[in-house]
């Protein structure tokens, strides 16, 4: 097995959106490098005009993986002299809302995330109509340059799912359980039918992200009675690390696979408790999605020629985890 291959396909892509406070987690994270600050590791604050960007996303409290995504956004910002407004809301039509409060403001550019596509179409269209730029990250890419967004920074879910097959299949995997914990995420569900599509026995197992003790407790009861099962795949690194604890609470003989990468996965992995993760580099969404509003500010750049620039995915095993582990205590990988 290769384990260092990475897998690539052009994908369509949408980003950008306006952020404010809803009932929704909002804050505004741009700022400028503070005076003294070492050069070398903060950079150089762009000497062009301030401008405003609403960066919005699906994120569900408490999961780690959307820190990555918004420090890389806010390295960019302090970089290129932007203003970030960061919001998310995981239900599509509150999302929309929190992208519609940007539009009034008038910003002069949203970042957003595609998760539910057809609950964020409209708002797109808004946002179009009154001359602001969009830019999509991490999901929705299928939907996201149809729907306006110039660019989109994220993977192929598709992809990533078969490259996740792919690897489970090489280590003897044949029934494995997929756990979505988010119903209705098309990144999610595109995940575990590109997992099915390369080991036809897989099974989708539904979760409340927003609660990890159900989490632990429908996993735990789906190890205790399904046999069949041989692996368990989590769709995030907090949700996987649950799912270890459920296989190792419940003695089932099931490997233990993910998607996403932390600190605390980076270790497992290491350490030999899960077989692999398949990255896609949060932080340069992140970083990404505000970089290219600030290019098409200040000089009309687009960037991607109208499809999506992935971020990726790649396989991490106990092959290649050290070279990120690092990165991962870091909150960059």
């Amino acid at each position: 097995m290769n384990q260092n291959r990475t897998w690539r396909r052009p994908l369509a892509a949408a980003l950008l959106v306006p952020l404010l406070a809803l009932a929704a987690c909002s804050s505004s994270g741009g700022r400028a490098v503070p005076e003294g600050e070492n050069a070398d590791t903060a950079g150089q604050t762009a000497t062009t005009e301030t401008m405003k960007i609403g960066f919005v996303t699906h994120a569900v409290p408490g999961d780690t993986f959307w820190d990555i995504v918004r420090a890389g956004a806010e390295e960019a910002a302090a970089k290129d002299n932007v203003e970030l407004f960061y919001a998310s809301d995981p239900e599509g039509g509150r999302q929309a809302r929190l992208v519609q409060q940007y539009i009034d403001q008038d910003v002069d550019g949203i970042a957003v995330t595609m998760a539910k596509p057809e609950a964020m179409k409209d708002v797109i269209a808004a946002a179009e109509a009154a001359g602001i730029p969009v830019v999509s990250l991490n999901a929705g890419e299928e939907k996201a340059l149809e729907y306006g967004a110039f660019t989109h920074f994220g993977q192929d879910e598709a992809v990533a799912g078969e490259a996740a097959g792919t690897a489970l299949k090489e280590a003897g995997v044949a029934h494995p359980i997929c756990v979505i914990q988010e119903q209705g995420h098309v990144g999610l569900e595109a995940r575990c039918a590109g997992i099915k599509s390369v080991l036809p026995d897989t099974e989708n197992l539904y979760v409340q992200g927003t609660d990890m003790t159900q989490v632990a407790a429908t996993a735990t009861a789906e190890l205790q009675s399904n046999s069949d099962a041989d692996a368990i795949v989590g769709l995030g690194g907090p949700f996987t690390m649950t799912l270890l604890d459920a296989a190792k609470d419940t003695g089932a003989d099931v490997q233990v696979a993910s998607f996403d990468l932390n600190e605390e996965l980076a270790s497992a992995i290491a350490d030999g408790e899960v077989l692999f993760t398949i990255d896609q580099q949060p932080w340069l969404q992140g970083y990404m999605a505000v970089d290219s509003l600030w290019q098409n500010h200040r000089g009309g750049f687009e960037l991607g020629g109208g499809v999506a620039t992935l971020t990726g995915p790649s396989v991490i095993d106990s092959s290649n985890v050290e070279a990120v582990q690092q990165f991962a205590a870091e909150g960059v990988r």
